[in-house]
């Protein structure tokens, strides 16, 4: 069944749509949204489902860091699940990516399809994993681990179909911009303030964050 509000003022209801928000102006780097997302999932030891990019940019002492947390975008149009063999990967009413454990053969399929480069492999399971907004938390009517970690009050996550919603008002009064719009994927992560060098995958790479780097 699909979640849905209140009957609006028309008369209609609106189906929720999930999506996380980050406001760049108050992030200070301080990867608690990777720790808590960890600790959350239970993620192994070398993998990630949420991690910050740090870039440096200028020539001391004219220096300044920026930062870009990155999470499986959530997308619209996800790649990933058009290209699952198994059917393994699907997309819940609210637009939640998921991965069904119990059907993935770790094939890395979605893994190679994926623009983002937001899943890996769980070397114990063998099986294909990624950030799913803690929907086991959302479903207990609670936010995303990341987000009521977050010291800076950076990340804002909620339904984006409902104009009241904090992340809705803040979008509407603030330029956005997502990762890699070119490839109409429709990502439903927001960014404000994001630095343009931060936001290209060609420049500060961590290959430790690298998931198809050794996925076993």
């Amino acid at each position: 069944m699909a979640k849905e509000l209140e009957p609006s003022r028309d008369g209609r209801k609106r189906k929720i749509r999930y999506a996380m928000l980050v406001d760049l102006r108050r992030c200070v780097g301080c990867q608690s949204c990777s720790v808590a997302c960890k600790s959350e999932n239970e993620v192994p030891l070398g993998k990630f489902r949420t991690w910050v990019k740090v870039i440096e940019k200028g020539r001391y002492p004219d220096v300044s860091r920026h930062f870009l947390p990155s999470f499986c975008n959530n997308c619209a149009k996800p790649i990933c699940n058009r290209n699952c063999p198994v059917k393994a990967t699907y997309v819940r009413d609210d637009g939640i990516v998921m991965v069904n454990m119990h059907r993935c053969i770790g094939c890395m399929y979605c893994m190679a399809s994926c623009p983002y480069d937001v899943r890996y492999i769980n070397p114990l399971r063998k099986i294909v994993q990624k950030c799913d907004w803690c929907a086991h938390r959302l479903d207990a009517g609670l936010l995303p681990a990341c987000v009521e970690t977050c010291l800076g009050r950076a990340l804002i996550f909620g339904d984006i179909n409902d104009p009241n919603s904090e992340i809705s008002q803040l979008m509407s009064t603030n330029p956005v911009v997502t990762l890699k719009p070119a490839l109409d994927t429709q990502p439903h992560v927001f960014y404000i303030g994001a630095d343009a060098d931060a936001m290209d995958p060609t420049k500060g790479i961590d290959i430790d964050h690298v998931h198809f780097h050794e996925p076993y």
